[in-house]
């Protein structure tokens, strides 16, 4: 199998939470249940190091009562910025184009949390370690889907090959616009986005920010290389500064 991924259609989420609660049951997620948090009936909140999955509830009363649903989950990043910045090599891109955390190796630096732009990753207060989304590793290479994609009972979370989905999600979008729902749009689709595409991806009903997604992700890290160049021609110059100083204080 090729790189592999998520189409996640949030058109048929019906909000019954099962990824979330397969997501915790399978990988052993501790629980992170905040009760009532006056957002409706999203309980969680949002992703991190002990909600791999997340399940969004978006009320809109005008100008028609509607609910907007849909899990969300780490993109796996075609341009992962968490990897970039991982020092102890503990984030790695996995044979079926996943990233994935390896605990046993993270130091607990926390550099990878605020590197990724969709705010997925976190730091489990329990360990002090960066955890998320493994997209079921232990699963793909037993060749079984992953729990979130095996339990949805709407097909909302759909799995595969990702190229294969891609074609799939274009087909259905297409299906939406002729049938008059013309807000539909795909998220994270294109490899020409800021982060060179996604490995997880959604077909959403309304703007991105509307469901807490960022509009324009840019990997967090493409100025890296022209920093560290201009770092070290300012070092440069610092030198000979100083060597400079150094001879005229001889002479």
């Amino acid at each position: 199998m090729g790189r592999v991924g998520f189409f996640t259609d949030t058109s048929v989420c019906i909000g019954c939470k099962a990824c979330e609660v397969a997501c915790k049951e399978w990988n052993a997620v501790p629980d992170d249940v905040l009760g009532f948090t006056g957002m409706s009936y999203d309980n969680t909140k949002g992703l991190g190091a002990s909600t791999w999955r997340h399940v969004a509830f978006v009320e809109q009363p005008h100008p028609d009562f509607r609910w907007l649903m849909a899990s969300d989950v780490c993109k796996h990043c075609t341009e992962a910025a968490c990897l970039d910045v991982c020092p102890t090599g503990s984030l790695f891109r996995t044979e079926f184009g996943t990233v994935v955390v390896q605990e046993d190796v993270c130091n607990g630096c926390g550099y990878c949390v605020p590197a990724c732009p969709y705010g997925v990753i976190g730091k489990r207060e329990g360990d002090g370690l960066a955890h998320k989304c493994t997209m079921c590793y232990d699963r793909l290479g037993a060749g079984m889907e992953p729990a979130c994609a095996k339990t949805c009972p709407t097909d909302s979370i759909q799995f595969g090959d990702l190229d294969e989905l891609r074609e799939r999600a274009s087909r259905r979008l297409e299906r939406l616009h002729e049938a008059g729902v013309g807000s539909a749009r795909l998220y994270g689709h294109s490899p020409a986005d800021g982060v060179g595409g996604t490995a997880a991806f959604f077909l959403l009903l309304d703007e991105p920010e509307v469901y807490g997604l960022p509009p324009d992700p840019v990997v967090t890290t493409r100025d890296l290389p022209s920093m560290w160049r201009h770092a070290a021609v300012a070092a440069a110059g610092l030198l000979a500064g100083l060597v400079a100083l150094s001879w005229r204080g001889r002479s």
